[in-house]
């Protein structure tokens, strides 16, 4: 199973060339540029971790993509993504989020049915990977030799 989250989802996860390429495009619009991870990457988990903070004043690619680099090294089994917000409505508008890193195993969603007054059923999702504690939901197995 692949996440698909963020405007590049469906295509082949995009190349370092190809993210500063982005990140530039967001810098040349004014907006500000952040890095995020999460073991949770439900997709009403709109709470990401930030890396740092929001990189307001860098007008170059290469700024972020050290922060981008540093992120990804200390996080190499969590969805980390990339966003450009724009302030120019006088509040922060997402204009761009896209995937840069992912686990090597993406366990995906079970959906769970519950039954409630009146015979309602409602649905929801869950990521199988919260079956385990923050921290060790991926690359758990190569780790801990399970």
């Amino acid at each position: 199973m692949r996440l698909t989250q963020g405007q590049f989802s469906f295509l082949p996860d995009l190349t370092d060339e190809e993210i500063t390429k982005q990140v530039q495009y967001a810098l040349d619009q004014g907006w500000a540029v952040a890095v995020e991870f999460t073991d949770d990457p439900h997709p009403r988990n709109s709470y990401w971790t930030m890396w740092g903070n929001p990189m307001f004043d860098l007008r170059d690619a290469k700024g972020v993509m050290m922060e981008i680099d540093a992120c990804r090294s200390a996080h190499p089994d969590q969805y980390v993504k990339v966003l450009a917000f724009d302030s120019s409505y006088g509040f922060e508008t997402v204009r761009m989020s896209y995937l840069i890193n992912r686990p090597a195993v993406e366990p995906g969603f079970e959906l769970l049915r519950s039954e409630g007054p009146g015979r309602r059923i409602g649905y929801t999702v869950r990521s199988y990977a919260t079956g385990r504690p923050p921290g060790d939901r991926y690359g758990g197995e190569a780790r801990h030799g399970a």
